[in-house]
């Protein structure tokens, strides 16, 4: 019996790289169907929303969602999409595995890297108080609550998938009431989990640890805003955006999204790189408890990527979106 999904275009490269994942899923034979929804700057335009109420209803009732990316226009009154969707649904752990491809050149082989993000507090409540013509105060918010379970979430996964080691990424050294309680709370749950290695680094020095030893370091947890930087810059380390997956992952509900931007400037060119979303797709898949078509998917990409006769420019090559799509088709 197919799973229904729902599935957000977004703007920008959203709708071409969406078109190319699932004619991917069709060809892996996933047992899915599709309700598909145009999202974004395009539908505001036209009626002055950026998500329909059929949208919200549709992701609602599947309770998973395929997302590509949606514009925040900057310094206007939009709040992102995103942060809007992780409240809205309680979409506490943002999960982004970053591992090299030995295909993908960088001075990093042999990176492979789990974040853990908390998702719905931090800076990014969006509490902000202006004080008076030159001064703002913005509102960092860590509770106990938010905290235990995205702690408890990176154990578990580690746990769950032989991982050796978490590391708690904060700044209690200045932050000693905020990230100091995080840190705590860190430190209680790590003594659940005795066959786990854990420690923490200061956010800034783990910055310089990624980038000199990336090897050492397996899952890492931390609060959102330090998970939004440090997520990209593991992204960095394997290649960049194109090739990182992402899961937004709450008690109730599940989205699956590219981090990277909805790239504007090369809308409708079709040199788009699918990867990140199809790859976000894969993580949908095994959650959905498909991880055989997942791991089929996953090897023809890794093929692909291989052969190196179908990149697309952001990979080094001059394929299409098309043609990297119909090339990952063929190798299944």
């Amino acid at each position: 019996m197919k799973k229904t999904i729902t599935v957000f275009k977004g703007d920008g490269i959203g709708p071409e790289i969406t078109d190319a994942v699932l004619a991917i899923l069709q060809a892996a034979q996933a047992p899915l169907a599709y309700e598909v929804y145009s999202v974004g700057i395009p539908l505001y335009e036209q009626c002055g929303e950026l998500i329909s109420e059929e949208a919200f209803a549709s992701f609602e009732r599947n309770k998973v969602l395929l997302k590509s990316p949606i514009t925040t226009p900057i310094g206007s009154g939009f709040r992102s999409i995103n942060v809007l969707l992780r409240k809205k649904y309680d979409l506490y752990a943002n999960v982004r595995p970053a591992k090299s491809n030995p295909a993908i050149a960088t001075p990093f082989p042999d990176v492979d890297i789990v974040t853990f993000r908390e998702n719905t507090e931090d800076l990014y409540v969006g509490v902000e108080e202006q004080i008076d013509a030159d001064t703002v105060h913005a509102t960092k918010i860590i509770t106990r609550k938010a905290s235990e379970r995205i702690i408890e979430a990176a154990f578990r996964y580690a746990a769950d998938n032989q991982r050796k080691r978490v590391t708690c990424v904060h700044k209690a050294n200045i932050l000693k009431m905020s990230d100091g309680l995080f840190l705590s709370i860190f430190h209680d749950i790590a003594k659940r989990y005795p066959t786990i290695e854990s420690d923490d680094r200061i956010v800034d020095n783990m910055c310089m640890q990624l980038v000199q030893y990336p090897q050492r370091y397996d899952v890492l947890v931390m609060p959102n805003l330090y998970g939004d930087i440090l997520s990209d810059l593991t992204s960095g380390l394997i290649g960049g955006l194109g090739l990182m997956p992402s899961a937004n992952l709450g008690s109730e509900y599940a989205m699956f999204e590219a981090v990277h931007g909805s790239a504007p400037d090369i809308a409708g060119k079709h040199i788009a790189n699918p990867t990140a979303l199809l790859w976000s797709a894969c993580m949908m898949l095994d959650h959905l408890g498909e991880q055989t078509v997942a791991a089929r998917i996953r090897k023809a990409v890794d093929q692909v990527l291989a052969d190196k006769k179908a990149l697309t420019p952001d990979l080094g090559g001059s394929a299409t979106t098309q043609q990297y799509t119909q090339a990952v088709i063929e190798a299944l």
